[in-house]
């Protein structure tokens, strides 16, 4: 039997990425395992079986061992791998979880990463997002679940100079929103050359 070949939603967009200036650079995030965790009343013994301290404050996101923890609301979390297979993931955290209450879901396929650095890159996001994403507020270490050019995204400062952010978008709207950041970049890319 054929293996199917894993195609990224946006390679057709990773050589015009790549002629950007780097005043606004975009490049596209590989592929990780992504898994939803809702732990409800879960105890908090077993959230340390998790082998991940989860952010227990609203709109935060931490770097585990070989991903990320990100807060999506009062009980929810995100949880990425780059070491693990999607089904790895997603069996580990629910042996640890559904005995108690808890659950994860493999979120994999949902969501497609595209990286923006550059000191031009809040400019940009302002473009089509209402947050206040100066530094001060929307430093390393927050996220947020919001809007860009009316795609639904989760936002991640990965620096406290406001120059280094992950969008998380769903797949089916990744072509749109690499199209629209690449218009809302266009003024940034002519003048800075």
């Amino acid at each position: 039997m054929a293996e199917l070949l894993r195609t990224h939603p946006l390679e057709a967009w990773t050589d015009t990425f790549a002629v950007l200036p780097a005043a606004v650079g975009i490049t596209v995030e590989p592929f990780v395992a992504m898994a939803d965790v809702r732990l409800g009343a879960v105890a908090p013994d077993v959230q340390a079986r998790l082998g991940v301290d989860l952010p227990t404050v609203p709109n935060t996101w931490v770097p585990t061992g070989d991903g990320r923890a990100i807060w999506l609301g009062p009980d929810e979390w995100l949880l990425t791998s780059t070491a693990e297979t999607p089904e790895a993931l997603e069996d580990r955290l629910r042996a640890v979880l559904v005995p108690h209450g808890g659950a994860a879901v493999d979120v994999s396929a949902q969501r497609i990463g595209l990286r923006l650095t550059g000191e031009r890159v809040r400019d940009v996001l302002a473009r089509g997002c209402a947050l206040d994403l100066h530094p001060r507020v929307f430093g390393w270490g927050a996220c947020a679940q919001t809007t860009l050019g009316l795609a639904g995204v989760v936002l991640l400062a990965l620096s406290d100079d406001g120059s280094d952010h992950v969008v998380l978008v769903r797949s089916s709207f990744a072509g749109y929103l690499a199209d629209w950041l690449l218009d809302a970049a266009l003024e940034f890319t002519t003048t800075e050359q």
